[in-house]
């Protein structure tokens, strides 16, 4: 089933997600629909937050493409794994650490800010530990574009977007745009 993406201007995006403690059913099927919603809007990654439920949970798939940096590498409990096998990935209570890498600037886009991009530096490695759909602990191992997606749904989980991070000279290009989407959602709210 298709959810609603909360659009900036909900308060639910600046909401810390609560750990998830049922593994069952109810979030199987979230987790279902969040992929589902994110396919049809054409992204690779959807928080919790995003379809207004604050919680510690996201999902995320990366498709096959000749973009740059889309390609990766990826390990999943110590062993390396092919993205067929790796996605579609649902987070559950994501812990990361940033590895020490180099940083890079990448144009990013938010389901939750429509047609707004920005220039944001993250690091190129991380180690995410989260738990499965059932409840079992994992640790992925991962670089590049599948790197910055975690990290940036990771920032939806604690409350932080991507326009906290975004360069500067970027976000002053968009700002007026960014304020405009705020109004228009908090007005929304209202009615």
């Amino acid at each position: 089933m298709l959810l609603k993406i909360v659009k900036y201007g909900n308060p639910v995006l600046r909401l810390k997600g609560e750990i998830v403690s049922r593994f069952d059913d109810s979030l199987a099927k979230l987790s279902a629909d969040m992929l589902e919603t994110m396919r049809a809007n054409q992204g690779i990654g959807l928080a919790a937050q995003q379809v207004g439920i604050p919680l510690q949970f996201f999902v995320v798939e990366i498709l096959p493409s000749s973009t740059e940096k889309n390609d990766f590498s990826a390990t999943l409990d110590g062993k390396p794994v092919p993205p067929e096998i790796l996605f579609p990935l649902s987070v559950a209570n994501p812990e990361v650490e940033i590895l020490p890498d180099d940083e890079w600037l990448y144009t990013e886009g938010c389901l939750s800010f429509p047609n707004l991009r920005g220039s944001v530096a993250r690091r190129e490695k991380v180690r995410l530990n989260y738990q499965d759909l059932r409840g079992g602990a994992h640790e992925i191992v991962c670089d590049n574009l599948l790197a910055r997606c975690i990290q940036h749904e990771f920032d939806h989980c604690q409350g932080v977007l991507f326009i906290d991070r975004m360069e500067k000279r970027d976000l002053l290009k968009i700002q007026g745009k960014v304020k405009r989407l705020y109004r228009e959602t908090r007005d929304s709210l209202k009615t």
